[in-house]
């Protein structure tokens, strides 16, 4: 099952609603302010997260009053992050697949919440993704083919995530590695990387990596 989690970080409302149509998504799980997203747009969720305090109680109350919809009500004072529930929430509902718009905004802190949360997808067998007008970010643990026809942008990243990425080789590239040992101390080595060939591989031994496709 594939399901869409609205937060509260920047949208581009033209970008998003057409993400939203072409990905087909099963379900969508509105957080908190991504709520008024959905207002704007009259896009009915099947799921609402967040203790609410940036929406308004005309638009919150008029989506309670609707049966169906699973709620959610946080507390201001909590452990998780709204986006992280929702995420919770999904993999309750079945999701194969989380798909997050308005996880990338001005607040840095939720947006490394953010990206340790695509680890945390990975431990639950959860393909999962951040997606906003210049970036398409995911974790994997396992090796990767990217098409150069079907990339977000023209760059690719790659950072190690909570440990060294081992042997890690990139073949397609413009700037190939060999079983390479990437850290956090690599910071620079392997940032903005572009595709050469019709298709290009990331293989490595060990450990999580994370990918960045993006454009200006």
């Amino acid at each position: 099952m594939r399901i869409a989690l609205i937060s509260g970080g920047n949208i581009q409302s033209d970008l998003a609603l057409a993400f939203l149509k072409k990905q087909r998504f099963d379900k969508i799980i509105a957080v908190d302010k991504g709520l008024g997203f959905c207002h704007r747009h009259q896009i009915i969720p099947q799921g609402i997260v967040g203790d609410f305090d940036s929406v308004s109680d005309g638009v919150l109350q008029g989506y309670l009053d609707r049966p169906g919809i699973v709620v959610r009500k946080l507390s201001p004072r909590k452990d998780d992050s709204d986006t992280q529930s929702a995420f919770h929430l999904a993999v309750e509902m079945g999701a194969t697949e989380i798909g997050i718009l308005g996880g990338i905004g001005s607040r840095l802190d939720h947006v490394l919440a953010n990206l340790e949360l695509l680890a945390h997808g990975i431990s639950l067998g959860v393909e999962s993704y951040l997606v906003d007008a210049h970036n398409l970010i995911w974790a994997t643990e396992t090796p990767v083919t990217l098409k150069r026809d079907e990339q977000w942008g023209r760059y690719v990243s790659m950072f190690s995530l909570g440990g060294p990425v081992e042997g890690l080789t990139l073949k397609g590239f413009a700037y190939p590695l060999d079983h390479y040992c990437l850290t956090s101390r690599d910071c620079g080595l392997t940032v903005s990387n572009e595709i050469l060939e019709e298709e290009a591989e990331i293989s490595f031994e060990s450990g999580c990596l994370l990918l960045v496709m993006s454009r200006d």
